[in-house]
C-alpha cells in the first residue's frame, strides 16, 4: 500500500542560493535530527551535464547514508539513495536503491516565489514509499514512520531556516 508526505516551506532566500545548499549532498547531515546521526558513508556523485562543477549530485548519482533508528543505540540503518532525475533550479528525484522500505521516491521541489514584496524560495518535498507487511505496515506507518516523518521534516525546515535564512 503506497502512503505518501509533502511538506512544503517558503524561505526569503533566492532560489540561485537554495538549490545548491540542497543539491550538495554533504548538507544532508546538516539538516538532519542531531540523534538520528545521519552520516554519508558512500558517494557516487554524476555532475549535471550543464554544470559540470558544480558539486551538484545530478543524474545517475548514488549516495549510501546511515542513520540510528532509535536514540543512542548503536543499531544504523543503511540506504541507499539514486538520483534518477535532475534539472537545475527547478527539482531533483531520488529513489531507493537499497535500504528499509519497500518503495521510496523522494521529488524535491524549488520555486522561486515573492511573498511580500521579499523574493525567496519555495521548497516543497513529495514523498511516496511503501512499506510491505500489510497490515502490519498500515499499523508501523500510523504509529513510527509517519509521525517521525513529520518530526524529522519539522526538524528540517528549522535547520533550513537557521543555515541558510540566518547565513
Amino acid at each position: 500500500m503506497p502512503y505518501r508526505a509533502q511538506f512544503e516551506q517558503w524561505v526569503p532566500v533566492l532560489l540561485e542560493k537554495a538549490f545548491p545548499f540542497f543539491a550538495d549532498p554533504n548538507n544532508l547531515p546538516r539538516i538532519m535530527p542531531a540523534w538520528l546521526d545521519v552520516r554519508i558513508e558512500e558517494a557516487t556523485i554524476v555532475p549535471p551535464p550543464e554544470s559540470p562543477s558544480s558539486g551538484f549530485a545530478g543524474s545517475g548519482s548514488r549516495l549510501v547514508a546511515s542513520y540510528r533508528v532509535v536514540p543512542f543505540l548503536p543499531l544504523r540503518i543503511h540506504s541507499e539513495a539514486q538520483i534518477v532525475a535532475f534539472a537545475i533550479n527547478e527539482f531533483f528525484e531520488d529513489i531507493q536503491g537499497k535500504g528499509p522500505f519497500r518503495r521510496w521516491h523522494h521529488r524535491h521541489e524549488f520555486a522561486a516565489e515573492t511573498r511580500n514584496a521579499i523574493a525567496g524560495t519555495r521548497l516543497r518535498d513529495q514523498i511516496e514509499y511503501e512499506i510491505g507487511f500489510e497490515p502490519l505496515g498500515a499499523i508501523v506507518n500510523a504509529f513510527f514512520i509517519a509521525p517521525q516523518m513529520r518530526r524529522t521534516f519539522a526538524y528540517r525546515q528549522q535547520a533550513v531556516e537557521r543555515l541558510l535564512v540566518g547565513a
